[in-house]
């Protein structure tokens, strides 16, 4: 009876759906591989809602995950990929070389075929982070916590000056040591701290450069080390507090969770905490899957396996069957539209249509439906 009453619990939808998870999250921690130079692996983010500061409103954060040190780019409004692209070539490329490794996220620019074809051209490998789970490009979402803190201090009193201390944020973080490698970031990437007075030109002098080469290649043994060490303990710390993730496999249905993803309605404390159930499409790594999500979704489909539980099933407790489609278009098809209008301010408008539609075989009244809604023809 005891067993009975479990199984049926565990593989009980409405359960599955509405209670939420107190174990620890699934998934153990898959470090990125360690870079063995500087320059090589980089990673992207964008900072946005600053205020307007000379016209700038958004900011470029540009990581290098060997030497840890950083560009911050001030932009005007988010680029486009191409711009992206562009804007690599302007303060990265032509001072530092081709990188072997472009970490982002999935927003559009790094998702869009233009990026793809501009990676491809390089040579680059570039690498997107499972939906919602920007502890994949920890890197830049740290850097940004850096920068947003010290941007508070530096301007509480007057915000919109925001824009002019970015270059001195900029060199204070790339001479500051970092916890991960023991040196700042650039003793890592030049071989040298640059002085901040006179008085220390003499301790950073080298009598040739074979000798500068030489104290080059020791910092970077150095930090490789470093970043080895720190990447084994930061393992260690991060499998303390997750668990095991299930083996996945294609085919198999899962939950998936709300968290994160667009509401639905504007009153989410009653809402519930998984979706589904949807369909592994494949497993990307062993802590990333892609679902076959609805045709109308707008999120991306590869999720970590934090954001996912599986579906369990009982005879005692089958899974219900899909709802049948809605009564709004059962039956009836749209003719055409008449006329249209938007709703909203600047990009946040909604398109509305005023369409016939037509019920068993007569004109029903026109009614007014967003153009998101409408079915595909």
């Amino acid at each position: 009876m005891s067993r009975d009453i479990k199984d049926f619990v565990l593989s009980c939808p409405v359960c599955a759906q509405n209670k939420p998870s107190n174990r620890q999250p699934a998934g153990l921690l898959q470090p990125l591989p360690v870079p063995e130079r500087p320059w090589s692996h980089i990673a992207l983010d964008f900072v946005t809602g600053p205020p307007s500061s000379s016209g700038m409103t958004t900011i470029l954060t540009i990581v290098d995950r060997f030497s840890k040190a950083c560009h911050l780019i001030p932009l005007r409004k988010l680029p486009s990929a191409l711009q992206t692209a562009q804007l690599l070539v302007k303060h990265v490329f032509r001072l530092h070389g081709i990188p072997h490794d472009i970490l982002s996220d999935r927003g559009p620019q790094f998702t869009s075929r233009v990026w793809k074809e501009f990676a491809s051209a390089l040579g680059a490998r570039y690498t997107l982070t499972s939906g919602y789970h920007p502890q994949t490009n920890g890197q830049t979402e740290r850097m940004n916590q850096e920068l947003e803190s010290a941007l508070r201090c530096l301007t509480s009193t007057n915000p919109s000056d925001w824009s002019q201390y970015l270059p001195w944020i900029e060199y204070a973080h790339n001479s500051h040591v970092s916890t991960a490698t023991g040196i700042s970031p650039f003793e890592a990437s030049l071989g040298y701290q640059p002085p901040l007075f006179p008085s220390e030109e003499k301790q950073i002098a080298v009598p040739s450069v074979h000798h500068h080469i030489h104290r080059c290649r020791q910092f970077w043994t150095q930090t490789n080390q470093a970043l080895l060490r720190t990447a084994e303990q930061n393992h260690r710390f991060a499998d303390c507090r997750r668990t095991p993730a299930p083996q996945y496999h294609p085919g198999q249905r899962v939950w998936l969770s709300t968290r994160d993803l667009p509401a639905r309605t504007s009153r989410r404390k009653l809402a519930p905490r998984y979706t589904g159930p949807y369909e592994i499409i494949s497993v990307i790594s062993p802590t990333t899957v892609r679902l076959r999500l609805p045709s109308h979704s707008r999120v991306h489909p590869s999720f970590h396996v934090s954001q996912i539980k599986p579906v369990l099933s009982s005879p005692l407790c089958p899974l219900a069957e899909p709802p049948p489609p809605s009564q709004d278009h059962q039956g009836r098809k749209i003719l055409r539209i008449l006329d249209s209008r938007r709703r909203g301010k600047g990009f946040q408008s909604t398109g509305m249509a005023k369409i016939p539609r037509t019920g068993h075989g007569f004109p029903v009244p026109l009614s007014l439906t967003s153009l998101s809604s409408l079915p595909s023809c």
